[in-house]
């Protein structure tokens, strides 16, 4: 059964489809959003359904709690200290701040994920992030 499994998840078109999602959430948040930066590498070298922000100036949970509200499933800080209030050692170690690590926020893919779901991140997500920065206390003169 594993090794089915695998199979099914390494097949190529899923990987190539998910990875033009993938590429067209990180272009659309990189654009139109000020200060934020991907965390972790681009291309070939990250996994086709991940993309991990930083966004200055608010915290990834504020950002999270929004998005849930409109149905958007997203984590903050890394897969492997979701449960923890303590800043990733995942984000750490490539060398966030504890505050860079606090503004983090996960988003997952899956081969079922549509286009047209991608496009409504990219809609609200600016949006949530303008609004939380408004009311920001770390915020300084932006």
């Amino acid at each position: 059964g594993l090794a089915k499994a695998v199979q099914l998840a390494m097949n190529p078109r899923h990987i190539k489809y998910m990875t033009r999602l993938r590429d067209k959430l990180i272009k659309g948040v990189l654009e139109n959003i000020p200060d934020v930066k991907l965390n972790g590498p681009t291309g070939n070298k990250r996994l086709c359904n991940n993309a991990n922000f930083s966004f200055k100036y608010v915290e990834g949970e504020a950002i999270g709690s929004y998005l849930d509200g409109y149905g958007i499933c997203s984590s903050t800080g890394s897969a492997c200290s979701s449960r923890s209030l303590e800043p990733s050692h995942v984000l750490k170690a490539i060398g966030l701040s504890d505050q860079e690590a606090h503004g983090s926020l996960r988003l997952t893919l899956s081969r079922f994920t549509k286009e047209a779901e991608i496009d409504f991140v990219l809609e609200k997500l600016p949006v949530i992030v303008k609004k939380l920065r408004k009311i920001s206390p770390l915020v300084k003169n932006v």
